[in-house]
């Protein structure tokens, strides 16, 4: 019996490729030297798709697969992938929930732990001899029993909750409505109110059309000059130029930031800004965590060829 061909957008770790390999037929568009001219080729024969959450599949790429029938995305995030698109044919999108969500949520109470209390300062303070030559370093900031608000409290917003109770901290979050299993945290119906409430605010919302730019000038100015935002969801989420306006006129206090615009060729003025933390999009980046996240996507493939029910359909 002959393997299902689906087009692989960009490249998976060893220990995806084999077993992928070993399921389907995979046509590797990202080798490709002229990606229109292979999916001219190997379009009429894909039946799925499979990518990555910042690679997604735009419209022409889905009308380029006539027999597709399914996308399965390596990530939690699908705002790359054209859902419009994929719904108008009925092709279902799948993504990789759950399994990455509390990586996610370490690494976003790491940072703000790391950008608070000047840790990669620190190291460097040492390292330089500064602490023999100059004394003591310079004096930061607190976490515990400070105010936190988290933007979207979902899968991952609520483990970056959990995480901060441990803090003492003071807990709001701003969502649709209010969640039942978040009865000891505050609910604040807007992301202004929210910042203007907060020391530290967690990014943590799906990315969608809705929700582009809501961490713009406003909710910066109302989180203020010793504030700090940690975004570990999507760099659509804030727009970067009042973010690096803020930062380096000192409106903002500081930013911790695992994502960016067009990255990995992220906004140059990044890098001149000495209040900002900045991470290469690595939040699920654990051996653990991306092993199940290939797994869950071939998974679904799987399941989908097999006629059972797919694990993490996207609604």
């Amino acid at each position: 019996m002959s393997r299902p061909v689906i087009l692989q957008v960009g490249p998976y770790p060893a220990w995806d490729q084999e077993p992928l390999d070993a399921a389907f037929d995979a046509r590797r568009l990202f080798e490709a030297a002229d990606r229109d001219a292979y999916l001219a080729e190997h379009g009429p024969h894909i039946r799925a798709i499979a990518t990555r959450g910042e690679l997604g599949a735009d419209a022409a790429m889905i009308a380029a697969c006539p027999k597709l029938e399914i996308i399965s995305v390596y990530g939690v995030g699908y705002d790359a992938v054209d859902l419009a698109a994929a719904r108008a044919r009925g092709i279902p999108v799948t993504n990789t929930p759950d399994v990455l969500t509390k990586d996610v949520a370490d690494l976003g109470i790491a940072m703000m732990l790391c950008q608070s209390r000047g840790m990669i300062g620190a190291e460097a303070w040492v390292r330089e001899g500064r602490w023999v030559q100059d004394g003591l370093y310079p004096l930061q900031r607190r976490v515990f029993g400070r105010r936190a608000g988290i933007l979207g409290l979902g899968r991952i917003g609520f483990e970056v909750g959990k995480r901060l109770a441990g803090f003492d901290m003071d807990i709001a979050y701003s969502d649709v409505a209010p969640k039942d299993y978040a009865p000891d945290w505050t609910f604040v119906d807007n992301a202004v109110a929210l910042a203007a409430r907060s020391d530290f605010l967690f990014v943590t919302l799906a990315a969608s059309p809705q929700t582009r730019h809501i961490v713009g000038k406003d909710v910066i100015a109302a989180l203020g000059p010793e504030g700090m935002i940690i975004n570990i969801s999507r760099a659509s989420n804030i727009d970067e130029e009042a973010l690096i306006a803020a930062l380096a006129n000192g409106t903002l206090g500081s930013a911790a930031l695992d994502v960016f615009e067009g990255e990995p060729a992220l906004d140059p003025r990044f890098l001149d800004l000495p209040n900002v933390l900045l991470q290469p999009h690595h939040a699920s980046g654990t051996v653990e965590t991306r092993q199940a996240m290939g797994k869950l996507v071939r998974d679904n493939l799987s399941a989908h060829f097999a006629g059972a029910p797919l694990l993490t359909p996207v609604s």
